[in-house]
C-alpha cells in the first residue's frame, strides 16, 4: 500500500512583503506553510505604508509568483532615471551632480505590492492576529514548536514544523531570541516619509513639482543639501513619494517598532524646515501631504550566521539596513526565492544543506549591500565617516564622490544566483 508523503511543514513570523513572499516562495517548493502575523488582517482599501522600489532580479521574482504577470506593471511604474541633485537652501537653487539614465526599478506602493503577492496564497494559511512568544528546537532536532497568543482571545497556541523562518523584520523577536545580546545601532537620522495623493488635483503644487523635476514619473529624484537630502519619485494612482532624512539625536520608542509618535508640533516644525532648506514647489508639496510618519533609522553590522539549526532569517529580521540603496524590499524577496529554491533542491531530508546553502548564497550579497547602504546613507547626511577626512558637501562634491552615490555602484546589484535561473528561463 502506498502511503502519501507529508509535506514538511513550515512557520513564518511575520506578514509583511518578507513573510508573505517566504510563504509563496515555500508553497511553490512543496511546504506546508503557517503564517503568524500581530496585525488583525491584511491592508485594507485605506493603504498603509509608503513608496518602495523593485529592481529587475525582485521584478523577475514577483512575476514568477503572480497567477497574470502582467498584474506588477499594472501596479507599478516603471523608473529608468536616477538624478541627483545639490540644492541650496538659502539660495533656493539646484543643481545637477549626477544622472544615470537606463535604470531599470519599478517603484511601487506598500500595500499594493503587499496585494498582489497576498492574493496569491490561500488566505486560511495565515494567522492574523497572533503574536508571537517563543520557540523551541526537539531534543532529537527534528521539529520546531512555536508558541504564539491570539490577541483577540488570549489563547495561547503551540504550532509544531520542520522549519522556523523569522520574517519578522528589523526588530525581529526571532532574532532577539537567538540573539539576545543583539543591537541595532541608530545611524544618527530619522526619515519622513509622506505619499501625497495628487488625484482630482490639479492645483499649483503638481504643476510646480512637474515644472522643476520634469522627468518625475521616470526619474527618482535626490536632493541633497546641507547634512540632509530628501528622495522624490511619482507612484502609481496618482502619487507622489516623499522620504526626508533628518540628523537628530536618537528618538524615544515605545513597543516593538522604529516609528516615532508624530505630534502636530513636530508635523509644524517640519513644515518650517522645509521651507528653510528645500525649493518652494517641494516644501509646499511637503506642507499639503496628510499624515506624514517618521522612522527613527538603524543598522547593524552583517550577522555571523543567520541559520541555527531549524530557524532561519531573512529579510530585514537577517540584514537590518538603511534604506539608501533601495535593498530592503528587494533583499527580502530575493531572500525568499533563493531560500524557497534551496529547499526544493535538498529536500526536507537534508535540511541542513539547503540551509547552508541559502546562508552561503546570501550573506556575501546583503552583507555587502548592509555596509554600502550605510556609508551612502552617512554621506548624504554629511556625517563623519571614518577614513574620511571630511563629510560630504554637495555644494562642493568631487566627480569620484558624486559616482559613489549613483545607484549603479550598489556591490553585487546584477548578480543573478544560479539556482534562480530557472526563474528567468520561464518568464
Amino acid at each position: 500500500m502506498n502511503m502519501k508523503k507529508q509535506k514538511p511543514k513550515a512557520i513564518v513570523v511575520g506578514g509583511s512583503i518578507a513573510g508573505e513572499s517566504c510563504a509563496k516562495a515555500l508553497v511553490s517548493a512543496g511546504w506546508d506553510v503557517v503564517v503568524i502575523e500581530k496585525t488583525r488582517g491584511p491592508p485594507t482599501q485605506n493603504p498603509t505604508g509608503a513608496g518602495l522600489g523593485l529592481d529587475p532580479l525582485a521584478q523577475k521574482i514577483v512575476q514568477s509568483w503572480l497567477h497574470e504577470p502582467e498584474l506588477l506593471y499594472n501596479n507599478t511604474l516603471p523608473i529608468t532615471i536616477t538624478e541627483n541633485q545639490a540644492t541650496d537652501g538659502e539660495k533656493k537653487i539646484s543643481w545637477v551632480i549626477g544622472r544615470e539614465e537606463g535604470a531599470k526599478f519599478l517603484t511601487a506602493y506598500w500595500a499594493d505590492l503587499h496585494g498582489l503577492i497576498y492574493n496569491t496564497l490561500p488566505p486560511e494559511i495565515f494567522l492574523w492576529g497572533h503574536q508571537y512568544l517563543s520557540f523551541c528546537i526537539s531534543e532529537d532536532k527534528l521539529t520546531v514548536k512555536v508558541r504564539a497568543k491570539d490577541l483577540e482571545t488570549d489563547e495561547i497556541i503551540e504550532i509544531v514544523g520542520d522549519l522556523l523562518v523569522g520574517a519578522d523584520g528589523i526588530l525581529s523577536s526571532i532574532g532577539q531570541s537567538i540573539l539576545p545580546d543583539f543591537k541595532l545601532r541608530y545611524k544618527g537620522y530619522c526619515a519622513w516619509r509622506g505619499v501625497f495623493n495628487f488625484s482630482e488635483n490639479d492645483s499649483e503644487t503638481i504643476l510646480g513639482i512637474r515644472k522643476s523635476y520634469p522627468d518625475i514619473g521616470k526619474c527618482l529624484y535626490t536632493n541633497i543639501g546641507s547634512g540632509s537630502h530628501i528622495i522624490l519619485t511619482e507612484l502609481k494612482k496618482e502619487k507622489f513619494n516623499w522620504v526626508w532624512y533628518v540628523n537628530q539625536p536618537e528618538p524615544e520608542l515605545k513597543g516593538n517598532t522604529t516609528s516615532v509618535k508624530v505630534s502636530s508640533d513636530m508635523i509644524e516644525e517640519l513644515h518650517q524646515r522645509a521651507e528653510q532648506v528645500w525649493l518652494p514647489e517641494l516644501s509646499r508639496m511637503i506642507k499639503e501631504t496628510k499624515d506624514p510618519f517618521l522612522n527613527a533609522i538603524y543598522d547593524c553590522d552583517p550577522l555571523e550566521k543567520i541559520i541555527w539549526d531549524r530557524v532561519v532569517l531573512t529579510g530585514d529580521a537577517a540584514h537590518p539596513t538603511t534604506p539608501h540603496s533601495a535593498r530592503s524590499t528587494n533583499m527580502a524577496t530575493i531572500d525568499a526565492a533563493v531560500l524557497g529554491k534551496c529547499l526544493e533542491k535538498w529536500g526536507p531530508d537534508h535540511l541542513h544543506s539547503a540551509l547552508e546553502e541559502y546562508q552561503s548564497i546570501r550573506k556575501p550579497v546583503t552583507s555587502a549591500q548592509v555596509l554600502h547602504s550605510r556609508r551612502l546613507g552617512q554621506m548624504k547626511q554629511g556625517l563623519s565617516i571614518p577614513g574620511r577626512e571630511r563629510p560630504f558637501d554637495p555644494k562642493t562634491a568631487s566627480l569620484e564622490d558624486s559616482e559613489f552615490i549613483l545607484n549603479k555602484n550598489v556591490p553585487l546589484f546584477d548578480v543573478v544566483p544560479p539556482i534562480l535561473d530557472s526563474i528567468f528561463s520561464s518568464a
